[in-house]
Order: C-alpha cells, then structure tokens, then sequence
C-alpha cells in the first residue's frame, strides 16, 4: 500500500529522457488516423490510448531507459504498451449518445473510477477483471489543465470494501463475481470522506498511485492544455496472481 494514496515526483534526467522519448512516438501516434477512429472520445477531446505507445517490457521507448525515484518502490513486473492519454481543448464534451447522468459524472465528479473493474453486459455490471498492481503515470506535456485528481484515503475504503466482497471466495471466482453495487457504495463514500486533491504535472514529472486509489480527471478550467494536448503516459501491469492482489 502506498500511504496516503499516492507519491507525487519531480522530474529528473532521466524521466525528462524518457517524456522527450516517448513524446516523439506519442506525436505520431496520435497523427494516425486509425488511431484517432479508435480511441478519440467526448467530442474529440479525449483521447483513450489503450495500450498505445511502443516500449518494451521494461518501459524502455526508443532506447530510452525506464528509469526513476519510483524504482524499489514497485515489484519488477513485466510492462504492457503505456496508455497514452490525452486532454484537449473544451474536455469534455459530450458524446452522441452519452446519457446526461454520465456527462454530468464527468464534469461533477471527474469521472471518478476504479482501475481494473470491466463493465460488462448491457446494464454495465462491474467485475474485478484486471488486478494491477500499481498505476505509474508520466507527463509527456505540462499537465497543468485538466490534472490528474486523487482522493487521498480512498485506498482503504476501497481495500475494505473488496475484502468483504471476496471474504471466503476463493480467489479463483473473484473476477466473477459483481461488485457494481459495493464499489458504487464504497465510492460514494470516498467522495463524502476523503479530500479531493488535482495533481498538476509538469512534463517529466510522474505519480506513483496505489491500486486502490480512486482517482478521475479534472474538467478544463481557466487554463487550457497545450495545442497537443495534455499528455500522459500510464502503466498499470497485472499482478502475477490474483491472490495478491488484497495484500499490501
């Protein structure tokens, strides 16, 4: 568990390195049409970018090392493609189809969310698919406007509620088990509980979150991201067992 939720960190060489590195792969990925069919969202102001950057196992882009004040913090996992996620001008707009109670979320709320929990079916029932075991992220641009929010605490609520979820199931049978109506409860709690905290970033600058954090993005203000887009790099690799997964 990381205390208090998350670890904020300058940047240093070598996560400068690595933003610069990864900024010229982001540039083109972003330029691709393919891509932005694929994952531009909310009016074209948000751009997904699952699993789109091109580094290798150990994070390196480019040749570029993966290097920084986060290491010996985390296990040695092996790394999924970054997502590369990406605010623009006017985020968020609201799609065709996005209901009015989901639009309101994300401007109210941040669109708020828990990593790793899958809406499924039609009603959208929420299962434990994907346990990681951290959320790294790194700004590849300032990252002033529409930041990263965190609330602080909310790691133990939700550690809490899962563990009563899963209390005498075998760990083989959690991702099968629904858990829309405990985390929609839990996070209800965190909103009236814990502080709700933005974490600005400036590029080279990363944040370690813990895996239970709830956090969202901030809806643009008074400042607007850069021409290209407020850009971070996130990886969230899979715990090696499920098992782990409610251990600190």
């Amino acid at each position: 568990m990381i205390e208090g939720g998350f670890i904020q960190f300058e940047a240093t060489p070598e996560t400068t390195a690595w933003a610069k590195a990864a900024k010229v792969e982001a540039d083109k990925v972003l330029a691709d049409p393919a891509m932005q069919a694929k994952w531009l969202r909310h009016g074209k102001t948000w751009f997904v970018g699952v699993d789109a950057l091109p580094n290798d196992e150990q994070g390196a882009i480019n040749g570029v090392p993966l290097r920084g004040p986060w290491e010996g913090m985390i296990p040695g996992l092996p790394l999924h493609p970054a997502q590369l996620s990406v605010v623009y001008d006017g985020y968020p707009k609201k799609d065709e189809g996005e209901s009015d109670k989901a639009h309101q979320f994300r401007l109210k709320r941040d669109a708020a969310h828990f990593d790793g929990l899958l809406a499924e079916g039609p009603q959208k029932r929420r299962f434990m698919k994907e346990p990681h075991a951290y959320i790294l992220g790194i700004a590849l641009t300032d990252a002033e406007a529409c930041p990263l929010v965190v609330w602080p605490g909310s790691e133990e609520i939700m550690r809490e509620a899962f563990t009563v979820a899963f209390a005498g199931m075998p760990a083989a049978m959690w991702s099968d088990i629904d858990v829309t109506e405990i985390y929609s409860d839990a996070r209800n709690e965190v909103f009236e509980c814990c502080e709700r905290v933005e974490l600005p970033m400036k590029a080279g600058q990363a944040v370690l979150l813990d895996r239970f954090v709830i956090h969202g993005t901030a809806p643009q203000g008074k400042s607007k991201p850069p021409k290209d887009g407020r850009q971070i790099a996130f990886f969230r690799p899979q715990m090696a067992s499920i098992r782990d997964w409610l251990r600190d």
